[in-house]
């Protein structure tokens, strides 16, 4: 290589030299500058963790219905005569609700009656006849037959009679008549609902693994949503078996509830209590934030002050992720068995504004109203 190239390679490593040595002078530089800055501290809400007495519970989704309700149908079919009630109306036991036209079987049981009288009056005048042998034991046999016959026709007739007076089977609330005067209904026929709303019955399901929890006599709470228990009942049974199909177990339950706050066929949120436990570690569910790698918590800790800090510097407060172990809810809180204990202090609200180690200002101890969307990663 000659002399001019030697030199021009000379230059070159010594930029290359100077420009590394730059750079590494900037990094080290700049990384110094941000040492001793801090971003200033995020305001949290924060809470101290309690061991708390638990009451845990069996939640559910039910169905009320009424203690007894049914669908009134057709028997006898015919033309509807009177609705003898109004929508919404309360009615009593064998009261008379719909009336299906039976002008042909009242004429036919006036027939009826007058073949018995008839049949009675031929028994009554053979029967001494036999006895004293001036008629044939045959010719009484053959009028009692007839007699009997009259008797099963008048029977019949005011079987179809009755059929055709639909009469409530209990006492209840009555709805919207789907009839009218003058419409011919077949057999089958729904005419109106009839439903006693005094007395109201919950069924609901639970998982198999829970099936040992349940005890008939216990208490209960229900309500429209699981933030809004407002009603009380009390367990009546379960069935002693597992559906193979759902692996559920369907029980039932009394509501203590006035009438018509709830109505059959409506959805409804169950809670079967069971027996309190003490010293359980729960916390509010928007503390917990769910994760790839687990469930975690932002434990507010005391940062001693950085090496190389002034000797008056402060301790800060910075956040550390802390995996935990959760259990049990209740719709408000959450059990957490493991990487909890009473006395730390987490943050329960802003949780996505903060990473692992960031400096924080605990502003309150409460948790504000739209915390849980704000928890949200």
């Amino acid at each position: 290589m000659s002399r001019r190239g030697i030199i021009l390679v000379s230059i070159v490593a010594v930029i290359c030299v100077g420009l590394v040595g730059f750079n590494l002078f900037m990094q080290g530089f700049i990384a110094s500058m941000m040492a001793n800055q801090h971003r200033p501290p995020v305001p949290v809400s924060a809470i101290k963790v309690e061991a708390i007495t638990w009451a845990p519970g069996i939640d559910a989704v039910g169905t009320a219905k009424a203690g007894s309700g049914a669908d009134l149908a057709i028997e006898a079919a015919g033309v509807v005569k009177s609705i003898a009630v109004a929508s919404n109306q309360k009615v009593t036991a064998n009261q008379l609700l719909v009336q299906i036209d039976d002008s042909v079987e009242q004429a036919n049981m006036l027939s009826a009656q007058a073949a018995i009288k008839l049949a009675q009056a031929d028994v009554d005048r053979i029967t001494p006849l036999v006895r004293r042998g001036a008629s044939a034991q045959a010719t009484l046999d053959q009028a009692v037959a007839q007699l009997e016959t009259a008797r099963a026709n008048y029977a019949g007739f005011l079987a179809v009679t009755e059929q055709k007076a639909i009469q409530a089977p209990f006492g209840g609330i009555v709805g919207v008549p789907r009839v009218v005067v003058g419409q011919y209904v077949a057999v089958g026929t729904i005419v109106l609902t009839l439903q006693d709303i005094d007395r109201i019955l919950v069924d609901f399901t639970v998982p198999e693994q829970e099936a040992g929890l349940l005890a008939k006599g216990q208490k209960a709470r229900f309500g429209i949503t699981t933030d809004n228990l407002a009603f009380s009942g009390t367990v009546t049974g379960f069935d002693p078996k597992v559906d193979p199909q759902t692996r559920l177990i369907s029980a039932q339950a009394l509501l203590d509830a006035p009438a018509g706050r709830i109505l059959p066929g409506q959805f409804l949120r169950v809670r079967v209590s069971l027996p309190e436990e003490a010293n359980v570690i729960a916390v509010p569910e928007t503390a917990v934030v769910p994760s790839l790698y687990g469930d975690y918590v932002l434990l507010v800790v005391t940062d001693p002050p950085a090496e190389g800090a002034a000797a008056d510097a402060a301790p800060r407060e910075v956040v550390r992720q802390t995996f935990v172990t959760t259990g049990r809810r209740d719709g408000q809180r959450i059990e957490v068995t493991k990487g909890l204990k009473a006395g730390d202090t987490i943050v329960v609200a802003g949780q996505n504004r903060l990473q692992n180690g960031a400096a924080v200002t605990v502003t309150d101890n409460e948790v504000p109203s739209g915390a849980a969307d704000e928890a949200k990663p």
